[in-house]
């Protein structure tokens, strides 16, 4: 298998899942020296102040914002101002204190964004219940009352200042898990989301470029050509296109997995965050590769399995098959032109192993290591028949 330079020893030192035994005097010595606590404190600002913060860039991280794909429309964008007009109480928004006076968001980026939007003329308010009156204007365009009424409000933020660790992965451990658990806005982040926000880096620009894969696109059945039915597409909205795409790159080190499966990613991206440019390279050439030469050989069947009980391919791709499928024909890329030359075998061989007892773990059964290493080596050992024929 090809791997990455720093995939070579990104694994040499990780943080163990597992606590060390410890006294009672030996907690509460840790408990006393603040280990493994985050400090935070709490502020208000009145809107117009806000918005005018924002446009200072080194004040805010706004970046994930932009990056991430929207959740709210302008029906939504619009009632949070309808809200501060009639002053419902607003969660807070969640920043991390990079350093001093300098943040990134943790919770709260469509709240910022609609805040931004509205005092930028950008935002025209639309489907309002209580002030139906103010349809199809902007800020500006508001009568002088009602925009002082807005302008009073505030919005709070809650400020993580530090954790209180000497460890950077363990930091980053603390970190996520205070995202997660703060995580309180209108539209619950998926685990990727999560991750694009907190491990945002060149590796993660890769996810979201390969994501855009023609082919890789189309045997998901995401409209990348199509943007008003791509916003629609659950793969798309939730950046599970991009973790799925995370998953092969992290599967390929199958043999360091640990903690599950949205652990091991986790572990995965964060240590991504070391990769230079010549890992980020070597692995786009891999996954670009890896794609083509699979999609060659079986074309629009692509991740699909086959169903030996109805002699024919499912309609939609399965996650499991593709995993085994992808880490299989990525190991075997100097061989790759034997493999479409014997492109009828490699698809009968497939339908082979769907009649196999094991077929189960193509499908999403099994969830544990040992399964995801079961699947990708019976697929592995498939292809490498076929080659030594």
């Amino acid at each position: 298998m090809i791997l990455a330079p720093s995939e070579q020893t990104m694994w040499d030192v990780t943080r163990s899942d597992k606590p060390p035994k410890m006294s009672d005097d030996d907690i509460n010595a840790k408990y006393d020296k603040g280990e493994k606590r985050i400090l935070t404190e709490m502020n208000r600002e009145k809107l117009p102040s806000f918005a005018a913060s924002l446009k200072n860039p080194n004040y805010m991280e706004m970046r994930p914002f932009y990056q991430r794909r929207s959740r709210w429309d302008k029906k939504s964008q619009s009632r949070l101002i309808e809200s501060f007009l009639i002053n419902i109480p607003v969660p807070p928004i969640i920043l991390y204190e990079k350093t001093y006076n300098s943040y990134e968001v943790m919770d709260g980026q469509q709240r910022i964004t609609t805040i931004q939007d509205f005092y930028e003329d950008k935002l025209k308010l639309t489907g309002l219940k209580i002030w139906p009156e103010l349809e199809g204007r902007t800020y500006n365009q508001l009568p002088a009352k009602i925009k002082a009424g807005i302008d009073r409000r505030s919005i709070s933020s809650i400020v993580l200042v530090t954790e209180s660790t000497s460890d950077p992965e363990e930091a980053l451990f603390l970190k996520q898990l205070a995202f997660e658990r703060l995580n309180t806005g209108g539209v619950a982040l998926s685990r990727q989301e999560i991750r694009h926000c907190l491990y945002y880096g060149e590796f993660d620009k890769l996810l979201l470029e390969l994501s855009q894969s023609p082919i890789f696109a189309q045997a998901w059945g995401i409209p990348i050509d199509n943007i008003e039915k791509l916003n629609q597409n659950n793969l798309y909205k939730k950046m599970e296109d991009t973790e799925l795409i995370l998953r092969f790159f992290a599967l390929r080190n199958i043999e360091n997995f640990r903690g599950g499966m949205e652990k091991f990613l986790d572990l995965y991206m964060m240590k991504s965050r070391n990769f230079s440019d010549e890992d980020i390279q070597i692995l786009r050439d891999i996954f670009l590769k890896t794609i083509e030469v699979a999609h060659q050989i079986y074309e629009d069947k692509l991740f699909k399995p086959f169903d030996p009980n109805s002699d024919s391919w499912k309609e939609k791709p399965y996650k499991a098959y593709y995993d085994a499928l992808m880490v299989g024909f990525s190991n075997h890329l100097s061989d790759s032109e034997i493999l479409i030359e014997r492109k009828h075998q490699v698809i009968e061989a497939t339908k082979e192993l769907f009649r196999t007892k094991e077929a189960k773990l193509f499908t999403g059964q099994g969830r544990t290591k040992a399964d995801l290493e079961t699947r990708i080596d019976l697929f592995n050992q498939m292809l490498e028949q076929i080659i030594e024929k």
